[in-house]
């Protein structure tokens, strides 16, 4: 019986342990999931603080101006803009503040800009340098089809063409 007893005793203990383990791991798993989403946050801010300086400083957008072909100052500073538009719909789907679907919603609403459609061309070989099975690249041609698709559409309701993303 004491043997059963201290059996059972030592079962307990262990149980107990192994909880207090398992809440641990949750809570530090928690942590590291606010500490990432603290992180693109602050990234978030910085890409905004650059992309403002050159926006405001045409010496500094020559910096970005990567671009295969010139484009006048006023052109530097729409496309750092909807880079800034583009990254932010982008740096709220990774933290979990929209969905898929939603982004491509965002999406599909600015590729009716002309301006927007410019940028997205001539950073077509930015995005080519991404890694290929990163989310980044993934919604780079999801957002390419859709331009493909809007471009073929014959139909002048721009809202319901693409078929949007599932999760």
């Amino acid at each position: 019986m004491g043997l059963v007893t201290g059996a059972l005793t030592t079962l307990a203990t262990r149980r107990r342990e192994v909880t207090t383990l398992r809440s641990r791991i949750e809570r530090l798993e928690r942590d590291a999931q606010n500490q990432h989403q603290a992180n693109l946050a602050h990234q978030q801010r910085l890409h905004w603080e650059l992309l403002s300086k050159a926006m405001d400083d045409p010496e500094l957008a020559e910096v970005l101006n990567t671009y295969d072909e010139a484009f006048s100052v006023k052109k530097q500073r729409q496309f750092l803009f909807a880079n800034a538009l583009y990254t932010n719909a982008l740096c709220y789907h990774r933290m979990g503040n929209i969905s898929r679907e939603e982004f491509f919603g965002f999406v599909r609403g600015i590729l009716q800009n002309a301006v927007f459609r410019e940028y997205w061309y001539a950073t077509r070989p930015h995005r080519a340098t991404l890694i290929d099975a990163s989310e980044e690249a993934e919604l780079g041609r999801m957002v390419d089809d859709l331009l493909r698709q809007l471009e073929e559409a014959d139909i002048d309701e721009w809202w319901v063409v693409g078929e949007p993303p599932t999760e």
